[in-house]
């Protein structure tokens, strides 16, 4: 039931931050491979990009890929959030003092966020595809045109076969392995922090907010050039072998990248990032402690309805 509650709870964040995930891939995507003042600029920022976005391909486009995004988020994160709480319950990143251990919690939710990520890969795949796809006068990138979820599936499937829903998910390993170890360590560091000093024992829900924030700021600066080259990679057009048109894996992505967009160019959607990061950290880590604590009375009544 944790590994379930873990998945609810990041599903419920999804729905509210999935328009700056929109965002977030149009401006990532924004002159790829060319350099600065050489490309149109249709994305200034979050706000003048959902104007953008709402002008040129309607309101409902902040919402594109919506449903392969939450059920991304619930296979990644009941593997991720799950086995990360399943493994802190079981005492395997603590000391004998009850104090995390560094190196241990980084790992452990490094190792649960890559098999979260892998498994759920051609949902990652499609929505990343249809949250790239934009009126002609806007777009960046490979345009796959895809009328939906099981239509982008089946059109992949039927001309790439299963290995073709899976292509660029090895770039999901270091993005998934330093989000997950960014976000779940510095969660959990911050919490451990304020109960140990009692700065907010009277307020469970704002402590779980601050350690949220704060995880997120740690995340989007660790994982906005890894993001990127993931965007890049799965959203790349393919030929009838399935080899991309632009870049052969991650290090090849990576350095074409650093040539011709610079240092800078991998923080491209960094701004949407955080804004999308910390309130879905907040979302998902508050939705998943409120989540726990409703189960744990539930099975507490449950208990004592037994018991008498």
């Amino acid at each position: 039931m944790d590994f379930i509650i873990a998945g609810l709870a990041a599903v419920g964040a999804g729905i509210f931050s999935n328009p700056l995930e929109v965002i977030k891939i149009r401006m990532q995507l924004q002159g790829e491979l060319q350099a600065r003042g050489e490309h149109p600029v249709h994305y200034r920022n979050v706000f003048h990009a959902t104007y953008t976005i709402a002008k040129h391909d309607g309101l409902q486009a902040l919402q594109a890929g919506l449903v392969p995004a939450l059920w991304f988020q619930f296979i990644l994160n009941t593997c991720r959030l799950g086995g990360y709480d399943y493994v802190i319950k079981k005492g395997y990143t603590k000391n004998e003092r009850g104090e995390t251990i560094f190196y241990k919690s980084v790992l452990a939710g490094g190792l649960a966020g890559n098999v979260g990520a892998f498994v759920a890969s051609p949902f990652f795949l499609v929505k990343t595809h249809l949250q790239g796809q934009a009126a002609e006068q806007i777009a960046f990138g490979y345009q796959h045109h895809h009328a939906g979820m099981w239509s982008a599936f089946k059109k992949i499937f039927t001309e790439h076969g299963i290995q073709g829903l899976y292509r660029g998910s090895t770039s999901a390993i270091p993005r998934s392995f330093l989000g997950s170890t960014a976000q779940l360590t510095t969660f959990t560091y911050s919490k451990e922090i304020s109960q140990k000093y009692k700065l907010l024992t009277n307020y469970p829900l704002l402590e779980t907010f601050m350690a949220s924030m704060i995880s997120g700021l740690f995340l989007s600066v660790m994982i906005t050039p890894f993001d990127l080259v993931c965007i890049r990679l799965y959203n790349q057009g393919v030929d009838s072998k399935g080899k991309g048109l632009l870049y052969n894996n991650f290090l090849d992505c990576f350095l074409k990248v650093s040539k011709s967009e610079g240092f800078w160019g991998f923080y491209k959607g960094i701004g949407p990032c955080y804004l999308r990061l910390g309130p879905h950290t907040v979302l998902s880590l508050v939705f998943w402690d409120i989540l726990k604590d409703v189960h744990k009375n539930i099975d507490q009544k449950i208990s004592l309805v037994h018991t008498n």
